[in-house]
């Protein structure tokens, strides 16, 4: 069962919990203070990530959402403490904006050697009410180490990145990666997108740890993708319905 995560140690009180054989090539993060941890994500739900955190810390955990996309919320309902956007709350409580065999489709469209205890036709994106909201400039003391919160909404409204003063991390969910940005669904909006990768110029950043793909990312990879945005911008196509863009190591889909 435990096959389907890899576990790879950032330093000695911070770990990313992968599922690279999904082509979403999710991750997630698990910070731990003195007190208290932070798991950022929970991934696609197809394999029981409860069991691989209680192996790396036995520490009260909070589950801290970047955002509630389906591949991002999969292992929610098997933690106590779920913190989420306001803005994001009716879309965890309430029900998500997709249906579900659209969920499906997508957790399936590409040829995956899933766990052997996940049943397809059992697959329901979670659903509950959330213990913790939060907002734009709040701030997570786990003991030793705060976790500050940026609002960055455009790949959905409630979308947030977490950033660590001391360590110079930022958590940047589906706002940076090596890969394709969406901001195409009609829950998103690029031109918020845009200004929220232009947000990040502020902080100063050693290392990004993304929400899919390459875990290995040059903060210069902000710089770049503010220049995309920027040369979309700059030719009047920043709408949706304009396409595919590519820009080698990423791509921006409006």
């Amino acid at each position: 069962m435990h096959n389907w995560f890899t576990v790879e140690q950032i330093d000695p009180e911070t770990f990313a919990i992968s599922e690279y054989k999904h082509w979403e090539e999710t991750h997630c993060y698990l910070l731990c203070g003195q007190e208290k941890a932070l798991l950022i994500d929970t991934g696609l739900g197809v394999s029981d990530i409860r069991t691989v955190v209680d192996g790396l810390t036995r520490l009260p955990v909070t589950v801290l959402t970047t955002h509630v996309h389906w591949d991002h919320i999969g292992g929610h309902g098997r933690f106590d403490r779920v913190a989420v956007h306001e803005a994001e709350r009716n879309w965890l409580s309430e029900g998500f904006p997709l249906p579900a065999q659209e969920v499906k489709n997508q957790l399936t469209k590409a040829p995956c050697d899933f766990p052997e205890e996940f049943v397809l036709e059992s697959y329901q994106v979670f659903q509950g009410e959330p213990q913790i909201l939060f907002g734009g400039g709040d701030r997570f003391d786990l003991g030793g180490r705060g976790v500050c919160v940026l609002h960055t909404p455009g790949h959905s409204p409630g979308h947030c990145c977490f950033y660590e003063p001391e360590r110079r991390y930022l958590y940047s969910g589906d706002l940076i990666y090596q890969g394709c940005l969406y901001a195409f669904y009609p829950t998103t909006d690029p031109q918020l997108f845009y200004r929220s990768v232009k947000r990040l110029r502020g902080y100063d950043i050693d290392r990004i740890f993304p929400g899919h793909h390459n875990l290995n990312i040059a903060p210069s990879l902000v710089e770049e993708i503010e220049a995309g945005f920027a040369r979309i911008d700059g030719a009047g196509l920043l709408r949706q319905g304009n396409g595919l863009f590519d820009f080698g190591s990423f791509q921006i889909q409006i």
